[in-house]
């Protein structure tokens, strides 16, 4: 199979930004210490509005944090790459669940030693994140019928990478995709702007409800990208910043463990936290019950499995470019 032509524009204009905020948050870390650590620490963390946060949300909520001890600002972004660049800053803590686990290690390679990665949001055709979506009445029957076709995704470079490889694998040749704020994709299809949208939950969800579109397949990336409907794609994970779990180590534990009571509420008792996706994504009221959900594994939980295709789905970032060196995924994994 041929390669796809690399994204070296898009690519490089993420290093710069990342590069840039590298460089800003250096000099805020030369600041006195001593004015840094005044007062508590507040754990300020960045999240895509997207279903898979749903237990950073949950525990919110629910008060986990706040029982804890914790005082735990959620960051609103338009983007994973801008969580990235707030954690490159000093201006966020870490991210949640559902930040793309591409640009997370983009920002390690921009500031070797940034992150580590505590809990991932593993989904495939059973836990659906990721689909391929078209309007109601639209005659596309399968991913490869989009050759030709007009065909958007969400920002970032992780959506754009897998949205153009998904369609040559899947058929549809090598395209170009345009990248939407994932906020407009159900009325781009509404209005005829485009053809298809790879897109993440709740988006799908929104549409199909609101008789505006319809899900062509889900589960993607487990089956184009990792060869298998049912692999686990790591696609988006929840993370400390090196220098906080240093700095606060016990502060970061209490957060960790409340964080997982939110993942344990989500997978044991979803139908109460699924309301919580109101304010936080574009889903609200009745229609929380309807969002598909993702699995989730905490870093003490993984396989060698989970490892291996984790450490797949970054070598296809290598593979074509994105990454300037090979990111050992291990390496990223919080140990505890």
């Amino acid at each position: 199979m041929s390669k796809l032509p690399p994204f070296r524009s898009e690519v490089s204009a993420t290093r710069r930004r990342l590069l840039k905020t590298s460089v800003a948050a250096a000099a805020a870390l030369s600041a006195p210490a001593i004015v840094r650590a005044q007062g508590t620490p507040k754990l300020r963390v960045g999240f895509w509005p997207v279903a898979s946060a749903l237990p950073f949300f949950a525990a919110i909520e629910k008060g986990y944090f706040k029982e804890a001890g914790l005082d735990v600002e959620p960051l609103k972004f338009a983007s994973a790459q801008q969580v990235i660049e707030a954690m490159i800053a000093g201006r966020c803590d870490g991210s949640a669940n559902g930040t793309a686990s591409a640009a997370l290690a983009l920002g390690e390679i921009a500031q070797p030693g940034l992150l580590k990665i505590f809990c991932t949001n593993p989904t495939n055709a059973k836990f659906v994140l990721e689909e391929f979506i078209v309007a109601k009445d639209s005659p596309i029957k399968s991913v490869a019928e989009f050759k030709g076709k007009r065909v958007a995704c969400g920002p970032g470079v992780q959506n754009v990478v897998l949205a153009k490889t998904m369609l040559e694998r899947a058929g549809a040749g090598q395209m170009s995709v345009t990248e939407l704020p994932i906020g407009q994709h159900v009325a781009a299809l509404a209005a005829g702007q485009v053809d298809g949208i790879y897109t993440l939950e709740p988006t799908g969800t929104v549409g199909r409800l609101k008789g505006v579109t319809r899900t062509l397949e889900a589960g993607v990336v487990a089956r184009y990208i990792l060869g298998d409907p049912m692999a686990p794609w790591h696609g988006g994970s929840a993370s400390l910043t090196a220098e906080f779990l240093a700095k606060q180590p016990d502060v970061a534990k209490r957060y960790m463990a409340a964080y997982r009571r939110g993942v344990n509420l989500v997978k044991q008792q979803p139908q109460e936290a699924r309301p919580f996706l109101k304010g936080y994504t574009a889903i609200e009221g009745p229609l929380t019950t309807e969002v598909p959900m993702s699995d989730y594994l905490f870093y003490d939980e993984f396989k060698a499995s989970d490892v291996a295709y984790f450490q797949q789905f970054y070598n296809l970032f290598s593979d074509k470019g994105i990454f300037s060196r090979k990111v050992d995924v291990s390496t990223m994994l919080y140990k505890g």
